[in-house]
């Protein structure tokens, strides 16, 4: 079971791309209550993005983004039937991928 939901929809013209990750997104300064000791870091570090196998977002991450992160990008253009594949890689190499066609 893929960790990334996607959801598109075309808007006058345009695609919206909405993608909500299951992934902690420690960063390695949170005590655990039950042992009292650092938790981890563990978050994801790269986000790609690509409209029919062409790169429109490679963005690079951080620790400082939230549990669970919710991304929402405009593409210009996009077309019903084209395909969406996002896809990430943590600290810990880690990775994942999901495709979805255009709606």
């Amino acid at each position: 079971m893929s960790t990334i939901k996607i959801r598109t929809k075309r808007l006058d013209g345009k695609t919206q791309i909405r993608t909500l990750i299951s992934h902690p997104m420690e960063h390695g300064r949170n005590m655990d209550e039950k042992t009292g000791e650092l938790i981890p870091a563990h978050y994801i570090q790269e986000l790609l993005v690509k409209h029919n196998d062409n790169i429109i977002v490679n963005s690079n991450l951080g620790a400082g983004i939230s549990k669970n992160p919710y991304f929402a990008f405009m593409l210009k253009g996009g077309e019903v039937g084209d395909k969406i594949t996002i896809s990430w890689r943590d600290n810990l190499d880690n990775s994942d991928s999901q495709s979805r066609e255009i709606e």
